[in-house]
């Protein structure tokens, strides 16, 4: 039996998920989170074997709370399930500690048969995110001004690039108006852009937008 915590912040989700895993007669859904403050309380408290995690919740989210779950429970098997298409999210995530991702949009298809492969120690990704893998080992390097961003700068400019204003980056990330304010003049002086604009024509042409729950 697999054990499994699910971690959304929208109950329809859910509960959709929910559904989709009650004809699975290996998984056994223990236990729901809806923030990142509810996923270390069950992640402290044990008892599963695998949590479902959305990329983004509010509080401690993305690559920071996957990184702080890996540092207390690295055995612990973590597969992503995001609105996030984009092979430079999995990136991170995979490197932060995440054993598999998928998207919220394949779910029904492929949820259970990616569960049942990050439960038993196997890694669950697309072609495409497995090829971004490889490139990075091949080309640490490579001039891509996104990769330059560390993951919570890259998290920022994420948002910003998506319409979000600072305070509302704030809020969503428990950061103050200051530290966001600096990590949007830092993301700016190592992309080596002026404007928000530019930033919105860099994230287009490289399939970095993403849409972002409100």
């Amino acid at each position: 039996m697999i054990r499994i915590v699910i971690a959304d912040d929208h109950t329809i989700m859910r509960e959709g998920l929910k559904r989709i895993l009650d004809g699975a007669p290996d998984i056994d859904i223990v236990g729901e989170a809806i923030d990142g403050f509810e996923v270390l309380g069950h992640v402290r408290q044990g008892g599963f074997d695998l949590l479902l995690l959305d990329l983004s919740m509010p509080g401690r989210s993305g690559v920071d709370l996957i990184r702080q779950i890996k540092a207390e429970a690295p055995k612990l098997a973590i597969l992503i399930l995001t609105m996030h298409e984009e092979e430079q999210y999995a990136v991170r995530a995979i490197r932060a500690g995440a054993q598999g991702y998928l998207t919220k949009e394949s779910a029904g298809t492929q949820l259970v048969g990616a569960i049942r492969k990050v439960a038993s120690g196997r890694p669950y990704i697309s072609t495409e995110v497995a090829e971004q893998l490889a490139l990075n080992i091949m080309m640490p390097h490579e001039s891509l001004l996104h990769k330059q961003l560390s993951d919570r700068e890259f998290e920022v400019f994420s948002l910003l690039v998506a319409g979000r204003s600072i305070t509302e980056i704030a809020n969503s990330l428990h950061l103050s108006v200051k530290t966001v304010s600096t990590h949007k003049t830092r993301i700016m002086q190592k992309m080596g852009m002026a404007s928000l604009s530019e930033m919105v024509q860099y994230a287009v042409a490289h399939r970095l937008l993403s849409p972002f729950k409100t």
